[in-house]
């Protein structure tokens, strides 16, 4: 995708703040954190979001997550985080990549709002 954001940051075009590299999945931290600690993981594959999942592209998500328990055990994040990911322009989906934001460093409340 020529014009996403995240596959100008997997082909190098723009900088971040790497924290996790492999040949399928990038994790780095948010420009705009909302929380102590907040990564965005994200396949290297373009999938536009969770509403783009498929049988031929749910290898990538799952490399996602394993990525995600890597992350947590690096960023020893022992006292637990939230994982989100935004689906669609009501939800808050900014970037048409699909991405997953672990959030910690605070307690968090129960509800998702």
């Amino acid at each position: 995708m020529n014009d996403c954001l995240f596959c100008k940051i997997i082909a190098g075009e723009i900088p971040s703040a790497k924290v996790y590299e492999n040949e399928d999945v990038l994790a780095f931290r948010d420009i705009n954190p909302q929380a102590p600690v907040h990564i965005l993981v994200i396949p290297k594959t373009h999938i536009d979001g969770a509403g783009s999942i498929t049988p031929e592209n749910a290898a990538s998500v799952a490399k996602c997550f394993v990525a995600i328990s890597e992350i947590a055990r690096q960023e020893k994040l022992s006292g637990g985080f939230r994982v989100i990911s935004n689906c669609g322009e009501d939800a808050g989906q900014t970037v048409k990549h699909l991405h997953f934001h672990i959030l910690a460093g605070v307690k968090m409340g129960e509800g998702m709002l």
